[in-house]
């Protein structure tokens, strides 16, 4: 269904890459969502009032928190989609992450809502009604929330929204919920016994569970989560492609909303090439990463000797140390200059994120490493953090 209606209301609905494709996108699956959680709602509350159970009805309001939040979605696409302007230059697209962390609060206040009703209903049990009708509204939601969950699923992966993952989650939690609900009015009925509050509680900590995965999966953007391994392979491979580029460190991914990120990267380049031709170089990289991966790149230069024997010794001997240290170690910007006195060896040191031993200890440990061995030999370093 929602191919058909992009066909028909989206234009170029095949160039999902388009901020405003994708946008279009985000407001199309929030009205979609906003109707059918409506129409859910409407059928549960029915059966929920019908069969005096308050596990459906509890279900049946948590349709209608969803399409609340299909609302807070549909308005954080339309917003994240405005144009970059004077006080935000780099554009909206963070609405989006906030919009999410919105319908994350609203799925987590409904659960403590439900989880609260519940336990009343555990304590204050009532005979419920069982009519086929509550049957047949029930499995038409389990297949309505199924479905909803597939296409927010799929689009989310084809856009990279995670506000659309997020309503995915919701939708296979509230499928499980539904079914959860239909057990429980089949096997009070059948068996006499009263476990509809207990579902109840179950069907709460269903939606707070999903409304703490969708807060999870917002707040991490938000504050700044590390890039995605393939991206950050895409921006590699780009880079390195090019034969006067004999590495690259220093990645910065700067994410402002999906389809808005800008990136920032050292390039290392022969220090003895034709400075032009190095400069034309990089500019032809920054195009391509622009025109490829969809994102704006600055790229610094670094000039490194090649083909100079006692820097290449040097280097071998440095990185030998730091092997000792460390497996994980590994080095870059390796250069040295001579004086009559002593030798300075200066380079940046890369660590994981995880390395046990701080920035200020391991360069210490580094430089008496060194002047063990070589006492004319002066270490000045930098200590980076491993890319992704």
């Amino acid at each position: 269904m929602i191919s058909l209606l992009a066909s028909f209301f989206i234009k170029d609905s095949a160039d999902e890459k388009r901020p405003a494709v994708r946008q279009a996108y985000g407001i199309l699956c929030g009205a979609v969502g906003i109707f059918l959680n409506l129409c859910l709602f409407a059928g549960k509350f029915l059966a929920g009032t019908l069969s005096n159970s308050i596990a459906i009805t509890a279900d049946a309001f948590n349709n209608l928190s969803d399409a609340g939040s299909s609302i807070i979605t549909l308005i954080g696409f339309k917003m994240a989609g405005q144009k970059p302007d004077p006080t935000h230059p780099f554009g909206h697209g963070r609405i989006e992450y906030v919009s999410g962390l919105l319908v994350s609060v609203v799925i987590l206040l409904m659960g403590v809502e439900l989880l609260k009703s519940s336990f009343a209903k555990i304590l204050h049990p009532e005979e419920l009604a069982f009519s086929p009708l509550v049957l047949a509204i029930l499995l038409c939601s389990i297949l309505v929330k199924c479905y909803m969950f597939l296409y927010n699923r799929k689009l989310g992966k084809r856009l990279d929204s995670t506000a659309m993952m997020a309503t995915a989650t919701d939708s296979l939690s509230d499928m499980m919920a539904t079914t959860v609900v239909l057990a429980a009015t089949v096997i009070g009925h059948f068996s006499g016994f009263a476990i509809d509050g207990w579902c109840g509680v179950l069907v709460g900590l269903f939606i707070c569970y999903a409304g703490y995965g969708a807060a999870r999966d917002t707040i991490s953007p938000l504050l700044g989560q590390a890039p995605d391994k393939e991206f950050v392979r895409q921006i590699s491979d780009i880079v390195m492609a090019h034969e006067d580029v004999l590495g690259i460190h220093d990645l910065i991914v700067h994410n402002y909303g999906p389809g808005r990120v800008l990136i920032s990267l050292h390039a290392e380049v022969p220090a003895a090439g034709e400075l032009l031709a190095l400069h034309d170089t990089i500019d032809t990289i920054e195009h391509e990463l622009r025109d490829t991966l969809n994102c704006h790149a600055v790229i610094h230069m670094d000039p490194i000797c090649v083909g100079d024997e006692e820097t290449a010794r040097l280097r071998g001997l440095v990185k030998g140390y730091l092997q000792e240290i460390d497996e994980s170690l590994t080095m870059h910007d390796f250069r040295i200059v001579v004086g009559p006195t002593h030798t300075n060896l200066i380079f940046d040191v890369v660590t994981p994120y995880s390395f046990p031993m701080s920035d200020r200890d391991l360069s210490e440990r580094i430089k008496k490493r060194i002047q063990k061995d070589n006492p004319n030999y002066f270490a000045v370093i930098d200590v980076d953090k491993q890319m992704v």
